[in-house]
């Protein structure tokens, strides 16, 4: 695992990218549902 993260630095940041974008849509989706039931 370590020998793939060495031979493509940038692997690294792209997963931890993609983790904080998918975390962001979570949080998004979470409060938009949550506005929604509170105005019923």
């Amino acid at each position: 695992m370590s020998d793939l993260f060495d031979e493509y630095p940038m692997l690294v940041f792209a997963l931890e990218s993609l983790v904080a974008l998918l975390l962001l849509i979570f949080i998004v989706a979470w409060t938009a549902s949550g506005k929604k039931k509170n105005r019923r």
